[in-house]
């Protein structure tokens, strides 16, 4: 690759080693050496630092939600036994999709309610055999503090995902997309999605407080009470 350079292989000599050795030739190698290793120990340091930092600032930014949290783990049964509450609540990763209009948003145009973030493809078995209860959901609980935000990731013939809604009379979901796919490949890199469906639960402050990998029965008694708990109408 460029910038970067072979290392020599066994039995050959390598680009430094033309000369003998000497004492001061060793001295002055170990004491590069040295300083190489101080340089990479400092950069390990302020990652280090850094990052903590980072994570510190997130937890701050989330510490309100880590009271919804709490009250939600015991309600993670049943029907929602595979949910994960989050121990330590922060913000989803950043994601870009295409909103009602066609035009590009994000979470954070949601901040100020409780979401249900859900992904979905027509090509997934278990997404559509889920949506039924999704839109139920959004017709039980939605509102002005509640939405089932139901984001398809089809990447091929955009019009047909519209279609199998309609054909399926699901009517109370708000259509929005991600049909370049690149919103599946950053939440694959956060560890966010392993397969589809997925679902985040994300409270009104914009943390992250539950992640489902897989599907749920969503007009599930069990499933309106942990939603009725983290809108705290319960």
């Amino acid at each position: 690759m460029p910038g970067l350079e072979a290392w020599p292989k066994k039995g050959q000599i390598g680009p430094m080693s033309h000369a003998p050795e000497t004492p001061k030739t060793r001295n002055r190698f170990w004491l590069a050496g040295l300083a190489v290793l101080a340089v990479l120990g400092a950069g390990a340091a302020w990652y280090g630092v850094s990052r903590t930092g980072t994570d510190l600032a997130q937890a701050g930014e989330c510490r309100a939600s880590k009271a919804v949290s709490e009250r939600l783990k015991p309600l993670a049964r049943g029907e929602l036994a595979a949910v994960g509450v989050s121990n330590a609540p922060k913000p989803p990763p950043v994601i870009a999709f295409a909103g009602t209009d066609g035009q590009p948003m994000g979470l954070a145009d949601f901040k100020g309610k409780t979401i249900l973030v859900n992904l979905w493809a027509t090509w997934c078995v278990p997404c559509r055999e889920e949506m039924p209860a999704l839109d139920k959901l959004q017709a039980e609980l939605g509102g002005a503090d509640f939405q089932v935000v139901a984001i398809n990731v089809d990447t091929r013939n955009p019009d047909k995902p519209k279609a199998w809604l309609q054909e399926n009379g699901i009517k109370n979901l708000a259509y929005y997309a991600d049909p370049a796919g690149k919103l599946l490949q950053v939440l694959q890199r956060s560890g966010h999605v392993v397969g589809l469906p997925t679902t985040l639960v994300v409270d009104a402050t914009g943390c992250e407080i539950a992640l489902l990998k897989g599907p749920a029965e969503w007009a599930s008694p069990d499933a309106l009470a942990f939603i009725r708990t983290a809108l705290g109408r319960s």
